[in-house]
């Protein structure tokens, strides 16, 4: 956490109960989705700006997945960084289409979601790469109603989660955490 403030000095976690956007933009999830998206408020994590909005969860979790979870947002931040926040907004909601066919979130998501693995290898060992619970729910994030399925392209998320996991235990920094 410390890291993470002093990259992102304003930086700062807060619940998603009772935050008027936060339930804005899950009513509209559970619109535009047909009810597919139904677990905003109560399962994911959302950067907005300097701001980590968290389920109520976020208190139950272990510090291991607190960390690999702050790794993967911390992505999103340097990537608002990057773009700049209306571009990065832009990037995330419109190409090629807000549902069915979204490259741009689908390739904002895959950065981060590369991270994500990467923690996992590092704070989990490789042996946790291995699981097929933690590539089906990567996946299906991708091809579900999760981000409003992003990239309905099962077999390119699958073979891009393979090649990132065989770069991963290639990298000798990998195994030293392993």
């Amino acid at each position: 956490m410390a890291d993470l403030k002093a990259e992102f000095p304003d930086f700062r976690i807060t619940p998603k109960r009772g935050h008027r956007l936060s339930h804005a933009i899950d009513l509209a999830l559970r619109i535009v989705t047909l009810g597919g998206q139904r677990h905003y408020l109560t399962r994911y994590h959302t950067v907005i700006g300097d701001t980590l909005y968290v389920p109520e969860t976020w208190e139950q979790l272990a510090d291991l997945d607190r960390v690999i979870l702050l790794r993967h947002e911390r992505v999103h931040l340097r990537q608002r960084r990057r773009y700049g926040g209306p571009l990065m907004t832009f990037l995330y909601l419109i190409p090629f289409l807000p549902l069915g066919l979204a490259y741009g979130r689908a390739r904002i998501e895959w950065e981060a979601y590369t991270e994500t693995l990467r923690a996992t290898a590092e704070l989990r060992g490789l042996e946790a790469l291995a699981s097929q619970q933690l590539r089906a729910e990567i996946v299906g994030r991708f091809v579900g109603p999760d981000y409003g399925w992003m990239w309905p392209f099962r077999s390119v998320v699958e073979a891009w989660y393979d090649r990132v996991v065989g770069e991963l235990r290639a990298e000798p920094r990998a195994l030293e955490g392993a």
